[in-house]
């Protein structure tokens, strides 16, 4: 994987308190005296981390127009998390949560995402390789520093995954909205994930049918659906709240 860029105070604070040495040099905006900024830039400083300024044309330029809030960095790629790493991060909790993603192919949700699961407490957020947005610079920055923290488990079969969690106690709930009972009349504690399909079509049909339990979230209003991020907030908190 090639080095990526990260923008944004969030992003950069991100990776400055978990693992500076990804950093290789810092962009930062020229002339902008900014509280929340000018602390980020004296401790990437004192760590000898390269800081360059530039204007604002050039730093737009770097992220394609994006909100950059005067700082992008350029950093190495941070740690790659698979199907193998898994029982490790299971471990890290008595009644782990986690949260599944089929087919979330958009950044900016892939970012949202990785944020609600960091707030609600997760463990991981499990992709499948093939079918799945990349943890790019929009889904980082969306993210406001989670992407930087909340492992993110890239599995080759996402059927195949979830069996073995389900071999090692996990309850598997999937939102579908087909289900003939909703969100708030389950079970959501002890070890879980939840799955969330892609926005239009939902989960796959084998996706599907591996679940243990189908649920929807009740909705009252003409609108049909709820975006996949907004979605999966309510499942996740609606999660913490089960579990008090």
């Amino acid at each position: 994987m090639s080095n990526d860029m990260i923008f944004g105070i969030h992003a950069v604070k991100a990776v400055l308190a978990s693992d500076p040495v990804r950093f290789i040099e810092v962009f930062v905006l020229k002339g902008r005296e900014d509280d929340r900024l000018l602390p980020l830039i004296t401790e990437l400083k004192d760590l000898g981390i390269t800081i360059q300024e530039a204007g604002r044309k050039a730093l737009d330029d770097k992220v394609d127009g994006a909100s950059h809030q005067g700082i992008i960095a350029r950093v190495r790629p941070g740690k790659q998390y698979n199907e193998n790493n898994l029982d490790d991060l299971l471990a890290t909790k008595e009644n782990p949560l986690l949260l599944i993603l089929d087919g979330v192919t958009d950044p900016h949700n892939l970012g949202a995402c990785l944020r609600n699961a960091d707030a609600a407490g997760a463990v991981a957020v499990i992709v499948p390789k093939d079918r799945s947005a990349q943890l790019n610079a929009t889904a980082s920055k969306v993210a406001c520093g989670a992407a930087e923290i909340m492992p993110l488990v890239r599995v080759t079969n996402l059927a195949r995954t979830m069996r073995a969690l389900q071999d090692k106690g996990v309850w598997i709930v999937g939102t579908a909205g087909e289900a003939t009972h909703d969100l708030y009349h389950s079970k959501l504690t002890g070890p879980l994930a939840i799955v969330m399909g892609a926005e239009g079509e939902g989960m796959r049909r084998l996706t599907r049918e591996t679940c243990d339990d189908l649920i929807k979230i009740p909705m009252a209003g003409s609108v049909s659906s709820l975006n996949v991020s907004v979605a999966t907030g309510i499942c996740l908190f609606e999660a913490v709240r089960q579990r008090g």
